[in-house]
């Protein structure tokens, strides 16, 4: 039996020597950090006075649209979309980074063996067969294995939150592409009512002409309006294809635009609850992923800083070398070796010490980091919120405008009919402008309030009120 500790006194003071080396290198050391805080309000400032129920945080925010075809478009997206599917993947791999840090503090055992033939002219022929255990294991005496452990585990928490941020991405890249999509067929719809609006007044304006109430120019008018409403009818059945081609991509359909759509969005049952909580932006998956990296980088240094302590190891092996393969399997002439090893760096070019500050600064940047996207996710949400309050105001008038519109047209288009003296086929033509506006625009507003509710719950990281983490 060997070992590298020839007496107790000797490995007394060995260890002692090595316990005040470390002591002077790593003295008077900045601590890393693992969490940090900021100052937040208690709830949004812009969230608006009304009520509201308690959901889950992941796709359950759903259900405020009021739409099961929605929600169903969504569960098919996290089941079959090719991107989803390829960060689940990459989770897995994730998960595997644990099992390596955690083997650092397990013991390993190797075995090997080997056959050796030599045969000459001038020389016995012999064989020689030799076997081997070895084993070896790392005292962490100063948790240095456990920090990395603690790291490598951190990372893949960062991961986990990774994942659920591309779920929930998903889900509301996915509710919006069917908003989208939905909004592309009321525009063709509506394309579709103004050419027959355009088509109805032609034959009025063609028969006023020649009835020399009204001039020529007008009837080019008219006929111009029918050619262009005709070629909106075209761009707008491209943009509805194009918006099918988009979800069936989120859904991973090969896009052939045959999706069917609906033909009203969905509706906005419930508002907004007042007072949302602040803390609600910690189950944000990104900033849940921070956290992790920030603790992570907090574990690298705690590392590091015992990286310039001594580290025990214990090792043993078992041989056997003999001419023949029976004697090999035979315990009784196994040859045994225990032995300990106490190693303590005092050198190394300053290595240890830019590893130390490197992993410090790291800490530190993680720190800015997780910061600053908290304080991007506030202003998100706040925007959010006055966003949607703006919104609402704007339909309003909006609504008022379409009906109004609406009624200018039909009355120019009528006077035009009856000949009343003064009709003006501008002012047919003007109000037929007004109209088909303020019907495209009250589509893509009612899109836009949607997409800002999506955009909402993207930012708090799920429902209103559902407080637990991602």
């Amino acid at each position: 039996m060997s070992s590298l500790l020839s007496s107790p006194r000797t490995a007394f003071f060995a260890t002692a020597l090595s316990l005040a080396l470390a002591s002077c290198s790593t003295r008077s050391k900045p601590q890393a950090v693992s969490e940090t805080t900021l100052s937040t309000p208690a709830a949004f400032a812009a969230a608006a006075a009304t009520s509201g129920q308690n959901k889950k945080i992941s796709t359950g925010w759903l259900r405020e649209f009021g739409d099961a075809r929605m929600t169903k478009l969504v569960n098919e997206a996290l089941l079959h979309n090719q991107g989803l599917k390829a960060a689940a993947h990459r989770l897995r791999a994730a998960k595997q980074g644990t099992i390596i840090g955690r083997a650092a503090r397990l013991p390993t055992l190797s075995a090997s063996t080997s056959y050796r033939e030599t045969d000459g002219r001038n020389i016995a022929s012999s064989e020689n067969y030799s076997l081997s255990l070895n084993a070896g294991w790392e005292a962490d005496l100063w948790g240095r294995l456990r920090n990395l452990d603690l790291a490598s585990q951190a990372d893949y928490t960062a991961s986990v939150a990774d994942f659920r941020s591309a779920r929930l991405s998903l889900a509301a890249n996915t509710a919006g592409a069917w908003c989208n999509l939905i909004t592309a067929e009321q525009q063709l719809a509506l394309a579709i009512t103004t050419l027959g609006s355009y088509e109805t007044a032609l034959p009025v304006v063609e028969r006023r002409y020649k009835a020399n109430t009204l001039r020529a120019v007008d009837v080019q008018f008219a006929r111009n309006n029918v050619a262009n409403a005709e070629r909106s009818l075209s761009t707008r059945r491209l943009d509805r294809d194009d918006a099918a081609r988009n979800l069936e991509i989120f859904l991973g359909r090969y896009p052939s635009a045959s999706v069917i759509s609906s033909n009203e969005l969905p509706t906005l049952a419930k508002d907004i609850p007042v007072g949302l909580p602040s803390e609600l932006l910690e189950r944000r998956p990104d900033l849940a992923a921070a956290r992790a990296q920030l603790f992570a980088s907090a574990q690298d240094v705690e590392a590091a800083r015992k990286s310039h302590l001594p580290d025990l190891s214990l090792n043993g092996s078992a041989s056997n070398s003999s001419d023949t393969f029976r004697r090999v399997l035979d315990p009784n002439f196994l040859i045994y070796s225990i032995a300990a090893s106490l190693t303590q760096t005092i050198y190394q070019g300053g290595t240890l010490n830019a590893r130390s500050r490197a992993a410090l600064d790291q800490n530190r940047a993680e720190i800015e980091d997780y910061a600053g996207a908290a304080l991007l996710a506030f202003r998100e949400v706040e925007a959010t919120l006055a966003a949607d309050r703006a919104l609402a105001e704007q339909e309003i008038f909006l609504k008022k405008e379409v009906k109004q519109s609406r009624l200018a047209e039909k009355r120019a288009l009528s006077d035009i009919t009856l000949g009343i003296d003064g009709a003006s086929f501008l002012e047919y033509l003007e109000a037929q402008r007004r109209s088909e506006s303020a019907g495209i625009s009250l589509i893509q507003l009612k899109n836009q309030r949607l997409q800002n509710r999506i955009d909402l719950h993207l930012a708090l990281g799920g429902d209103y009120l559902t407080k637990q983490k991602l």
